[in-house]
Order: C-alpha cells, then structure tokens, then sequence
C-alpha cells in the first residue's frame, strides 16, 4: 500500500511555527512528511530540519518525498528520545519543534499493521515493527486486572470490566488473533444500543490497547519539558493531540511553564522560585475547520496547542 497521511491543520501548524528561514526545526513525528516539506519549502539553505520517526515504513516514504531537498536529517528514532538525537548532532537549540500526536492515515488503513477494528488483520499496533511487545501478548495474556486498568486509564471505557470478562472467557478456549475476532467479543460484551448507536463500540477499547502497545503517554510530559528548554528565545512548539488523556498531559505542561509562581493559592511568599519559561500562543486549543473536518474526517478529534519560549 501506497503510504500516505494527510497533515491535519497544515496551515495552522506552519503559521504557529513562524519559521525563520535560517532556522532549525524538529519534526518529532515525522509521519508522511505532510508538515516537513512545507517546512523545508519555507528554510533556505543555511536552514535545517530535523525529522525522527519510529516506523520504518514511514521514514522509508519520507527520505523518498524528501529526496530533493538538501538542508534535512531524517533519523530512526523515537521523539522521546529527541535529545538524544539533538545531542548527536551537536545541536543545543532549535528555532521549531512539532510534535503530532496522532497516528498515521497508512497505519490505520493497512490492516496488517492492526490498528483499525474495521478490517482484518492480526493483533498487532506497534508503530515501531522492531518493538517486541504487540496487542496480541496483551490481550492474550496480561492479567484480568492489569487489562482493566488499561481499558479504563488509556480508553476511558465505562464496559471495561463486562469487556475483559469476555475477552478472558475467549482467550481460555483458543488465543484472539485479529481485528474482527477482538471487535466481536468486544461487541458480545455490550448492551446492543451502545453497539449500533455508537457506531464505533470497539474504538476505545482498540485506543487503549495502541496506547499500551507504543508507550504514548509514559515519558511525554518529561520530553515537553525538555524540549522546551532546547527552544531558542521566541522559538516556538506546536503540539497536535488526538485523545483527552494526550491533551491533558499537553495542557498542564504548557501552563506550568508559563506561569511564574506554583505556589499554592494563599501562600503569603513564593517559595517555589518558579519563573515562566515560555508564554501561551494558544491559549484554547485550535481545532480543525469545518471544511477541513469533511475532507478529512479524522481531523475533527485533533487539538493543536502552540507555545513560545521566552
């Protein structure tokens, strides 16, 4: 399959950049380059950028759109461990960094991959194909408990238990391979109206087995900060979210860090000594136009938050 992915907020995202044509920027996420070629359209040759992706599938089609440009680093790796990276390269500040959150259009859409509960294909989710844990050791075989737990924390799903139960009865009888067989048993756990009604009765619970799948939350308010701190003056972030949990997370980083005092209410001196580090660009989250929401339906979950360091 041909991969693609539709960048979401294009526009927003490059204006909430403001990109300086001699700067560095960080496409954490690097995807089907969507963002990154309008980025280097922008970079004259003095500029660079920076992109990073765990999913070799989508590095391999990026190099690919990306071949005519010069001023790139495209590099194998997981935006957590962007420093890492930044460090290599002999890097201390960037003018730009973009992070998105979201997952791609080509992982969705490739039923092998096992993202999607609308098509066949094994229990799979890992972004990163070199990763050894899948949705299939953890359906399988993670404790009653454990599965709960996730289904609750990472899906916010009120059936959790009614779900696990039959998904535990299943595994006891033979292993749960795919996408259907987990949406069928997900579906058998559910009063009928919140099946038919919802249209999408399995979406939380495949939400939160990607989410345990790739680690996407463990790690993401340390990386924000630390990018942060790797920011120019006046350089800026954009942050694409796709679910509460990710946006929580996003929120109360950004406005920690653009405040002075952390003090509790009512305490007659700062003792924390905190000093904003950055001011909010986006004060409420952007989303998606309606003319963008009917082109691409799956941009109408999407929030983007944009930051400048001070």
């Amino acid at each position: 399959m041909e991969f693609y992915h539709e960048p979401i907020m294009l526009n927003e995202v490059l204006e909430g950049l403001n990109i300086v044509p001699s700067g560095v920027y960080l496409d954490c996420t690097l995807g089907g380059a969507g963002h990154s070629s309008e980025i280097l359209k922008r970079l004259d040759s003095t500029g660079l950028l920076i992109g990073l992706d765990k999913d070799e599938e989508a590095l391999a089609y990026s190099s690919k759109r990306l071949e005519k440009f010069e001023n790139k680093r495209l590099i194998y790796a997981d935006f957590k461990n962007a420093i890492e990276v930044l460090d290599k390269l002999g890097i201390e500040e960037v003018d730009g960094v973009l992070i998105d959150l979201g997952i791609s259009s080509h992982q969705i859409d490739s039923a092998e991959r096992g993202f999607s509960f609308l098509k066949e294909g094994r229990l799979d989710m890992r972004m990163d194909r070199n990763s050894e844990l899948s949705a299939y050791e953890i359906v399988n075989f993670y404790p009653k408990e454990k599965l709960e737990k996730i289904l609750f924390e990472y899906g916010e799903e009120s059936f959790a238990r009614r779900i696990v139960q039959k998904i535990v009865e299943a595994r006891k009888l033979r292993p749960i391979e795919t996408t259907l067989e987990l949406r069928e048993i997900i579906e058998s756990a559910l009063p009928k109206k919140v099946v038919y009604k919802s249209g999408g009765a399995s979406k939380k619970t495949f939400q939160a087995l990607r989410i345990a799948v790739n680690g996407e939350l463990e790690g993401l308010e340390e990386i924000l900060e630390k990018l942060i701190s790797r920011l120019k003056s006046h350089g800026r972030m954009c942050v694409l979210s796709f679910h509460s949990l990710e946006d929580r997370i996003v929120k109360n980083v950004f406005r920690r860090e653009a405040t002075d005092c952390l003090c509790p209410p009512g305490f007659p001196v700062c003792t924390c000594h905190h000093k904003a580090s950055i001011k909010l660009i986006t004060k409420k989250p952007l989303v998606a136009g309606e003319e963008e929401v009917l082109k691409n339906p799956r941009s109408s979950s999407a929030k983007l938050r944009i930051i400048e360091r001070l």
